[in-house]
């Protein structure tokens, strides 16, 4: 399946309502979920690689290199039974505010409704407004600002209205 069929496949689906599609063939794997009205769609695609790339030459090592900040490990919180997360919906940098010298959208003790935006999550150069799933009050936030972020990951716990 070439880009152009994918996003042939993309536009499909936003017209038609579906809430998600998943193909699946030998060499690759495709799921697109659109959530709602108003809010992102979200693609995932993995292929199996196509080649194998070269090996890389070795060069004498001059110097140590120094390597890039470590993610931050995701630290699996227990979760009470009445608390409910908000989680990331892609991979990305989260932002609490839409600018630094901007408050941030949500405190601990923020009262939350369906549909508030509760945090930004910056994906190759776009920032998606994450908006809640839930109504409630913001108990904890998980999450550091400016922090990487997986998909899936836990960034808020809410009591439920």
């Amino acid at each position: 399946m070439n880009i152009t069929q994918i996003q042939d496949l993309i536009k499909f689906v936003a017209k038609s309502g579906v809430s998600e599609v998943e193909i699946e063939q030998k060499d690759f794997k495709i799921t697109i979920k659109t959530p709602g009205k108003g809010k992102q769609e979200f693609v995932q695609v993995a292929a199996a690689p196509m080649m194998a790339a070269p090996a890389p030459m070795a060069m004498p090592a001059a110097a140590p290199v120094a390597s890039a900040a470590p993610v931050a490990p995701v630290a699996e919180t227990p979760v009470a039974s009445n608390l409910i997360e908000i989680r990331s919906p892609m991979i990305g940098t989260f932002y609490r505010s839409a600018s630094p010298e901007k408050p941030a959208f949500v405190e601990v003790g923020s009262e939350i409704k369906v549909g508030d935006k509760v945090c930004i999550v910056e994906a190759m150069k776009l920032f998606n407004d994450i908006e809640s799933e839930v109504s409630g009050r913001i108990v904890k936030i998980l999450v550091n600002d400016m922090s990487p972020i997986e998909f899936d990951q836990p960034l808020f716990l809410v009591e439920p209205a």
